[in-house]
């Protein structure tokens, strides 16, 4: 069965209907594209990701990542795949021209990366991780170590990493151990372990630049007295050239359940008393460099979740097109009556139209937040770009946790639609529930992203930046209701919205109260209920413009796509959004049983 890996019909969609893309290649800054060649961009990014990056995806899942001498060997598959890509670079569409990126604009590249990451996620990683890396460096380093790392990582030249982890701390970072000791020459001696590094060690790029926090000896403790520095695994000349080893080396990889064609490693500085780093920005503000990635990490984590859905989804609409058994209802008693593919049984459509609810909403979610932060980088004004960088904050632990959590219960779901088949190695939405389920994990677990949200975010700007986000809902709303068939379904998400704010409100004080512990409880579900929300929203302002588009639609080419739009927000507003309203019921009680219980109380003694 061939893949699709991600609907094209319903990816313009949202960027040329839905969020008016071609308005936003007016840009000054976007003014070397047009939507022509935009759409050439996704064509030929299509046909890469199903010709020869797919092909891959099961090769570096079955052979995996092996670590001889040191040297992590990726799949074999992978190295002349990787080459296609680099050549074609693919990998810095969106990086600044500057930092020797194609500056395409975000909504496209990140529309490639979706048929990439659905295609082998861990071989495209290898590609392009290192722009989060290097735009570190372009931020915070010195002239000199933009010259001379920046355009090799940005053209996957050289590799880039993230050294945050450790065992001892893990997301508390302000326990690292890693030190980092002053020499003469301004260079600094770091001495540690980091554990779950990806794509730590490997055999793709001829060098790897690691950004690593640690402690220079006497800063303060905790979180106030870290620093972040380069670390490169071969030192680099002033010419450019690569110079002896560095004393950091790969010491193991986590075999895991899914993503076998990444490199999980654990990394060990200055076993030899040598490994030299650089520091990146002032000393004791490493945190504050560190989150810049983060956030677009955090970003790139929900387009995985999402990717993945979109790619089980298909698969599995495909699969129930063409899997014929069992009559259809209508002829249960008629024995004679012929064998129906199994997308003709009511419970398998329920199960597709749940599955298209969420890929839907969250492709529409996940570039609705892009366009804000294209507007945080693009705006006219400072106040402007402020306001849509707090915006863009508020909706990044949504789109970190909600996609990631989400596109695993769809690839989950997927397997359901094949049943026993889709249970075995024959077929690949196994290994996409697998791979997919890391997501919801790294760059900050579910409880870290709510509990970001309830500490950090709903707050921000004494609530004013939430407030917007409300009265983005009600907009769409309005246009609604001035639709006769989408009033009723407009009223329900009014109501949603309403009751979502009362219970931020709830939550929000009880945070604030002597019952805080009580409000961190309820914080999963909480931001689990915005998701919701957002994604009837989302569905309702996708229905707004099929609508629209049915109207203007003389030729009727696109009639099932537009009523699909419909159908598709009717079943998650009428069969999903009450399952939101009665979490919020279960938030407002305020139930402290979590809090509460002993310790021996929970069993297992």
């Amino acid at each position: 069965m061939a893949q699709i890996l991600a609907d094209r019909r319903d990816i313009d969609f949202v960027i040329w209907e839905q969020f008016n893309g071609e308005e936003l290649l007016k840009h000054k800054a976007l003014s070397g594209y047009n939507r022509k060649t935009c759409e050439l961009m996704l064509t030929e990014a299509r046909k890469l990701a199903i010709n020869e990056v797919y092909p891959t995806m099961t090769d570096g899942d079955r052979e995996g990542v092996h670590l001889e001498n040191g040297v992590v060997k990726v799949p074999a598959s992978y190295h002349r795949v990787f080459q296609l890509m680099k050549e074609g670079e693919w990998g810095n569409l969106m990086v600044s021209e500057e930092m020797g990126g194609q500056a395409a604009p975000p909504h496209i590249g990140l529309s490639t990366a979706e048929y990439f990451m659905a295609a082998n996620w861990s071989l495209y990683s290898y590609l392009s991780m290192g722009n989060a890396a290097a735009e570190m460096i372009q931020l915070y380093g010195t002239a000199e170590q933009k010259e001379k790392y920046i355009k090799k990582m940005t053209s996957a030249t050289w590799g880039g990493t993230m050294l945050l982890t450790e065992s001892g701390a893990g997301s508390d970072v302000g326990a690292l151990t890693t030190t980092a000791v002053g020499n003469d020459d301004g260079s600094f001696s770091l001495t540690g372990e980091k554990i779950f590094i990806t794509n730590g060690e490997h055999d793709l790029a001829e060098n790897i630049i690691h950004p690593v926090l640690a402690r220079i000896e006497g800063a303060p403790a905790g979180t106030k007295g870290i620093s972040i520095f380069i670390v490169p695994k071969f030192l680099v000349n002033d010419d450019g050239s690569l110079g002896e080893r560095n004393d950091i080396q790969c010491t193991g990889i986590e075999e895991k359940m899914g993503i076998h064609g990444s490199a999980t490693c654990t990394m060990t500085l200055g076993a030899k008393g040598k490994c030299v780093g650089y520091l990146l920005g002032e000393a004791n503000k490493g945190l504050k460099v560190m989150f810049h990635m983060m956030n677009h990490a955090r970003m790139a984590t929900g387009l995985q979740g999402m990717a993945y859905a979109s790619a089980a989804y298909l698969l599995a609409l495909n699969y129930a097109r063409q899997r014929i058994q069992g009559r259809d209802l209508k002829d249960f008693f008629d024995h004679s009556a012929p064998a129906v593919p199994i997308i003709k049984h009511p419970d398998v459509r329920r199960n597709l139209l749940k599955m298209k609810s969420y890929v839907d909403g969250m492709r529409s979610f996940f570039y609705y937040v892009t366009t804000i932060g294209m507007k945080e980088k693009l705006g006219e004004t400072e106040e402007d770009r402020s306001f849509h960088g707090d915006l863009f904050g508020l909706f990044t632990p949504i789109i970190k946790d909600y996609l990631s959590v989400k596109g695993h219960d769809v690839c989950i779901q997927a397997i359901q639609v094949y049943g026993g088949a889709g249970y075995t190695q024959d077929y690949p939405v196994e290994q996409y529930a697998r791979d997919c389920k890391i997501a919801s994990i790294y760059e900050g677990t579910s409880g870290i992203q709510a509990m970001d949200f309830l500490a950090r975010k709903i707050g921000m700007r004494k609530g004013t930046i939430f407030g917007h986000f409300i009265g983005e809902i009600q907009k769409t709303v309005a246009e609604a209701k001035k639709m006769e068939e989408l009033s009723d379904l407009a009223g329900k998400v009014e109501a949603a919205a309403n009751k979502l704010v009362e219970v931020t409100m709830h939550i929000g004080k009880t945070a604030m109260s002597l019952e805080y512990k009580t409000a961190f409880a309820h914080s999963v579900p909480f931001l689990e209920t915005v998701g919701d929300t957002i994604m009837a929203w989302m569905l309702l302002w996708r229905s707004v413009v099929a609508c629209r588009q049915l109207a203007a639609d003389t030729k009727k080419k696109d009639t099932a796509f537009y009523k699909g739009q419909i159908k598709t927000a009717e079943f998650f507003i009428r069969t999903i959004l009450p399952s939101a309203i009665g979490n919020m019921e279960a938030i407002m009680s305020t139930c402290s049983a979590a809090i509460e219980i002993d310790d021996d109380g929970f069993g297992g003694l």
